[in-house]
């Protein structure tokens, strides 16, 4: 298997609204080998329904766990344990990437 160039990590507790934003920018982007690592707080809101679905709409790479953490570092460090890729972006819950290219315009510079 080839190694993605670039592993984007999301870490998300209880914030399903945002962790949605943040999953539709991701399933927008365009034309990049990237893996997606989300790593979920044992949310009670939702969030890991929201997770499922993304799941089934998506054709990159996903890892997601949903378990408790120590907290937001922890759960940054738990997907840098996953990661695959040469580069990795955080992109947390609620936040989103400002163009659908915007990834494909930064690999094309690396």
């Amino acid at each position: 298997m080839i190694a993605p160039l670039l592993s984007i990590i999301t870490v998300n507790y209880n914030n399903k609204s945002g962790l949605i934003r943040t999953l539709n920018s991701i399933k927008n982007q365009e034309s990049v080998f990237f893996e997606h690592i989300i790593i979920d707080a044992n949310s009670t809101d939702g969030s890991k329904d929201a997770i499922l679905l993304y799941e089934k709409e998506i054709t990159f790479p996903l890892y997601w766990v949903s378990e408790p953490d120590n907290g937001i570092y922890d759960g940054m460090n738990k997907g840098i344990k996953q990661a695959h890729g040469e580069y990795l972006f955080f992109l947390n819950s609620g936040d989103t990437l400002i163009s659908n290219t915007i990834l494909q315009e930064i690999a094309f510079r690396w």
